[in-house]
């Protein structure tokens, strides 16, 4: 069967629809900027949640391009979509407008003057664009010659300062009408600034760029910007009094981005994966705009695209895969650092719980770190935490949080498993070897508990989290080959140690239990040896030409562990 294309990476709304790519409906969105009539709308929701696709969406919408033929083209485009059917009052708009784009994407840069670069070049682009509608149309000899000037890369850098507010008095003056400004990714800049460490400068150029183009603005006739992050008014919107903010804390324009659950159901319906509900709802669902819950629209896209070919396909978590994921690194490594508290709510987190937090919606990147609060902020407004329910006291909003779905826990996972990685190789591990070897149980407990203290947790400390945490610490070690679930005797035993010559080598059983009560630890640790002998580990092992063979049954309660060796019972042989 042959389906409808699907547009991962398709953000262009003319490409999308003239490619005849699967579109979900959002067109209302139209319906709704007019109603509410704001005249400066931000739009802040986490990355690849369809921002730059719905600017598109309004550029070809209300753009009046200054031909009639391409006017009636990209009307076109709607035809059949639900803005079509609101009302001569929202169709009337279309194409009334000279409109102005810029993506702010390209300044994500090493430096400041790569980003002022590009930056500066996204800017030329947008004034040759409109070139032809404005050439022979300036009132003024230095207007023109301006323009040409920075269409033709020759002007100077302060002219790009102030740029977007001159691009709309050209463009009124050429079609006698007010500009619609569209700015998309307004925050890479500053975000990238900081991590880079350029951010003052970077602030100083963005600042100046949008107070000029969208306060007191005579040609403005309304502007729509998109972010990740609502920052505060202080740093580049200074002045911006009209300007309203729509995140992910709002009620309006929830649906406009991400998918809703009708949206989801009618795509598996139509690519035949209607048996793939459930499965998609763990890992895709979980997002919270206002009152509306929502999927990843990325996610679900690749998620389709990718079972059309094999439908038995694993699950991805492709959201992870589209940004570095810097700021949940950044938490984990303020936890290195020596922050107890986080530490205890991120593994709290990753096991299925919830946190309250004080929110606020005006933040700086440059002050990220400047509390705990504003970390967890950050978090939860990029996407990577989500709202379960709200409360206030006084004057203060507070959120319970939660991971949201299992592709945000696995970027989680694996960032805390890099980070332990690297962690583990500052270790001083030959104590802990030597206990082994020796057969000292009290130092193997207190050398295992001292690194479980400097790891997070998660799973629910269950097996497999202990499992991968003892094998990676003893993968370290340069006499041994660490073997893992190996098969044994009988069974498969949890891990073996085994030094790669049998003559005169030796080989070490581990097998491992985890507890629900500290109480119970001793009573997991005799279970573990037990097995060991029933499944007949040590006599598999002796088989092979081992002479030298040792075994422990290791017992773990959250972050304490109790080790026992085989020959500390006696009276358990022959059981």
């Amino acid at each position: 069967m042959v389906y409808q294309p699907l547009p991962v990476g398709v953000d262009n709304f003319e490409k999308l629809i003239n490619k005849g790519y699967y579109y979900v409906d959002k067109t209302l969105m139209i319906k709704d900027l007019l109603d509410r009539k704001g005249e400066l709308n931000l739009f802040t929701r986490p990355r690849r949640f369809g921002k730059t696709l719905n600017l598109s969406m309004l550029k070809y919408y209300f753009e009046d391009t200054g031909n009639a033929e391409q006017n009636k083209k990209n009307a076109g485009l709607f035809s059949g979509l639900s803005i079509m059917d609101a009302g001569e009052t929202y169709t009337k708009e279309m194409g009334q407008y000279p409109v102005i784009m810029l993506t702010l994407k390209s300044a994500k840069q090493n430096d400041f003057e790569m980003a002022f670069a590009c930056l500066k070049e996204a800017i030329v682009w947008e004034f040759q664009r409109h070139a032809e509608a404005v050439r022979g149309k300036l009132k003024r000899v230095e207007d023109a010659e301006k323009y040409e000037a920075i269409c033709g890369r020759r002007a100077e850098d302060s002219n790009f300062f102030d740029s977007l507010a001159f691009l709309s008095s050209c463009l009124s003056q050429a079609y006698g009408k007010n500009c619609v400004i569209l700015i998309d990714e307004y925050d890479v800049p500053l975000e990238n600034s900081y991590f880079r460490g350029f951010y003052d400068q970077m602030v100083v150029f963005i600042r100046s760029l949008f107070e000029s183009a969208l306060k007191t603005n005579p040609y403005l006739e309304f502007a729509v910007i998109t972010g990740c992050l609502r920052v505060s008014r202080e740093s580049i919107f200074t002045g911006l009094n009209n300007l309203e903010v729509i995140s992910i804390m709002r009620n309006d324009y929830g649906e406009y981005f991400g998918f809703v659950q009708q949206e989801v159901d009618a795509m598996l319906e139509i690519y035949g994966m209607e048996g793939k509900h459930d499965i998609v709802k763990q890992w895709y669902d979980g997002y919270c705009f206002g009152n509306t819950e929502v999927y990843n629209p990325w996610s679900i896209i690749c998620f389709v695209k990718e079972h059309i070919l094999d439908r038995d396909a694993l699950m991805v978590p492709y959201w992870a895969n589209t940004s570095a994921n810097s700021i949940v690194k950044s938490l984990v490594e303020r936890i290195d650092a020596g922050d107890e508290t986080m530490q205890g709510q991120l593994e709290h987190l990753m096991n299925g719980g919830s946190i309250e937090k004080t929110i606020h919606e005006d933040i700086t990147y440059d002050s990220i770190y400047d509390s705990e609060d504003n970390l967890w902020n950050f978090l939860f407004f990029t996407g990577y935490m989500k709202k379960i329910s709200m409360r206030q006291e006084g004057v203060n909003r507070f959120v319970t949080m939660a991971i949201p779905n299992m592709e945000v826990s696995y970027i989680y996972e694996n960032t805390i498993s890099v980070w332990f990685d690297k962690k583990r190789k500052s270790f001083q591990m030959s104590p802990l070897y030597t206990a082994i070897e020796e057969g000292d149980t009290d130092t193997m407990e207190q050398e295992i508990c001292g690194f479980l203290e400097e790891t997070i947790s998660y799973f629910d400390y269950g097996e497999s989290y202990y499992h991968g945490f003892l094998a990676g610490l003893l993968g370290q070690n340069r006499k041994y080959r660490v073997m893992s679930n190996r098969e044994a005797g009988l069974g498969r035993a949890d891990i073996i140690l085994k030094t790669p010559r049998i003559r005169k080598g030796r080989a070490i059983v581990l097998e491992l239990k985890a507890v629900k009560s500290f109480h119970s630890m001793e009573e997991g640790c005799k279970a573990a040896i037990l097995q060991i002998r029933e499944k007949k580990y040590k006599e598999e092992l002796q088989l092979e030409g081992y002479e030298d063979v040792t075994a422990y049954g290791i017992c773990f309660f959250r972050k304490e562990c109790v080790v026992m060796a085989d020959e500390e019972f006696p009276e358990m042989h022959g059981l």
